[in-house]
């Protein structure tokens, strides 16, 4: 192993989607900035999100209109503080984007406009999405990371994994507990280095591989809010867990997201036999909110025995599917499936987490200098279900917020003057790697057969039965051998699936996209779900 390296700066920022490169570029001009990435630095969700950004740009759409509907999606347990103060600073948080260079689509796409096109999703009540494409995540990430990596200000650490928080309490400093750095996994260097900064930003993402099925990328590990427990922070709403009605079902393509644009533009839903099911369930049909179609494909895979539903859009237009999807035509294409003359094969997959690390306004975590934005965090916007396209925008508006209140708390947030090194002197390099693929997929399979998208009490509690011996073996293991990427994800993995079970034991009751069979009903004055460590 090689000597270890330290970091020293201002702001250090965890996480390299939408929500940190939009924080580090509002603060790159006024203080240091390092970003940890924990693959190659436009690897993240932002990268794959297909359907846009939900703000209001119509003079026929209000702010009030989409807070009440998120209101609504959001199933009674949203805190409209929270959902009034990102709707109403949507449409500069925007057009700070658009500054930056992401094009969105316009009305006429061959002529220079700022009309833009916008489109409907489930749970809007207008049209109000701007997008780029059907790959909008991906034109947001790209002109972000061309920023980002041009900025003097800013410097980019790859393949890095933050391994855990270091406060003032665990190196004996007195006065409030507060965060003073992280360790860090160098994977390419393959030894562990410490970053020391006056504040640290949780923008990790969320934690969708928890589940065997997931629309997610690789590194949605949950790490952000498995390290703010561990530091001492609170965590609220971990039981709902939002599934995307539409994963596209095909071996080669396990992961492929087909984005809720489609039935906004007319696509159908439908069982092997053409027919359709989603008036059965909800009068708004294909366009009911995500937890609610994700329940009826469930529940109509259950009932016939189905591998799959299909999503139909061939009623419309060859050229229409062509201009507003091209990536997923392209895609559909290489796998043999048109989709202006066939249905798709669908089904439901782990795709956002609505819960997190509780946080203020700015961003703010119960401890001192820890700030937690994106899906990382948990600000009240998203209650039991997330409105489509929301998700981008929070990302946005923690961003400036965050970035905001840094900058004027940073005169007041100290450095620490010193961080103990990394101790390895009492571990080993392990030859059991195998053991922890055998506790990743046990662990994906159990939370996607009893934590999924229906749930009862007694597989609640299979699951924590099972989850806590999985603790104790990662435990054993991460005292006795040396870190790698797995056994990190593990650990924070596991932490998160207990998180994830205890906050779905305390509500008794069905809501949004927490739904059990032993308590069917909502009750009245419901409440978020909130642990303490």
């Amino acid at each position: 192993m090689q000597p270890s390296t330290e970091y020293v700066t201002d702001v250090l920022i965890i996480g390299s989607g939408a929500a940190g490169l939009s924080l580090a570029l509002r603060l790159a001009g006024h203080c240091h900035i390092v970003i940890l990435s924990k693959g190659p630095l436009n690897e993240c969700s932002t990268l794959y999100a297909q359907g846009g950004i939900a703000a209001v740009f119509d003079e026929t759409d209000s702010i009030n209109s989409h807070v009440e509907d998120t209101l609504i999606a959001g199933a009674g347990i949203c805190d409209r503080g929270a959902v009034e103060f990102i709707a109403g600073n949507a449409c500069h948080c925007v057009q700070w984007l658009i500054n930056q260079g992401v094009l969105f689509d316009t009305e006429d796409a061959t002529l220079p406009s700022d009309r833009y096109h916008l489109t409907r999703e489930g749970g809007h009540s207008h049209r109000r999405i701007l997008h780029a494409g059907d790959a909008t995540g991906r034109a947001v990430e790209t002109a972000l990371v061309s920023k980002v990596v041009q900025h003097p200000g800013i410097h980019i650490l790859e393949r890095c994994n933050a391994v855990d928080l270091i406060t003032s309490y665990r190196i004996g400093l007195l006065g409030a507990c507060r965060v003073v750095g992280t360790y860090i996994w160098n994977r390419i260097k393959e030894r562990v280095e410490l970053c020391r900064a006056r504040a640290v930003v949780l923008a990790t993402g969320g934690a969708s591989k928890v589940y065997q099925y997931t629309t997610n990328p690789d590194i949605s590990s949950g790490d952000g809010i498995a390290m703010a427990w561990r530091a001492g922070c609170r965590v609220a709403n971990l039981e709902f867990n939002q599934f995307h009605p539409t994963c596209l079902f095909h071996p080669q393509a396990r992961n492929f997201l087909l984005t809720e644009a489609l039935r906004g533009e007319g696509a159908y839903l439908r069982r092997h036999d053409g027919s359709r099911f989603m008036s059965n369930f909800d009068p708004r049909a294909e366009l009911a909110p995500r937890d609610i179609v994700a329940r009826a494909i469930d529940h109509e895979m259950k009932r016939l025995g189905a591998d799959c539903m299909y999503l139909d859009i061939s009623h419309r237009s060859k050229a229409f599917i062509r201009q507003h999807f091209p990536t997923i035509c392209d895609k559909l294409l290489t796998l043999d499936i048109d989709p202006a003359c066939q249905p798709i094969p669908i089904v439901p997959a782990a795709h956002y987490t609505c819960g997190g690390v509780i946080v203020d306004k700015h961003g703010r975590t119960d401890l001192e200098g820890l700030y937690a934005i994106g899906e990382v965090s948990y600000t009240g916007l998203h209650g039991a279900n997330r409105l489509a396209s929301n998700s981008l925008l929070e990302c946005l508006v923690y961003g400036w917020s965050a970035a905001e209140d840094i900058l004027r708390q940073l005169p007041t947030l100290a450095s620490a003057s010193y961080l103990p090194p990394w101790d390895e002197s009492q571990v080993s390099d392990s030859d059991e790697e195998v053991v922890l693929q055998h506790n990743w997929h046990e662990l994906r399979l159990f939370m996607w057969d009893y934590v999924g998208i229906v749930r009862t009490t007694k597989r609640l509690e299979r699951a924590l039965h099972r989850i806590e011996l999985l603790t104790r073996e990662i435990d054993e293991y991460y005292s006795n051998f040396r870190i790698s990427n797995n056994l990190l994800e593990m650990r924070n993995l596991v932490l998160v699936a207990e998180l994830i079970v205890k906050s779905a034991l305390q509500r008794k009751e069905s809501r949004g996209l927490h739904f059990t069979l032993d308590y069917p009903d909502m009750l009245p004055n419901p409440r978020p779900t909130i642990l303490q460590p």
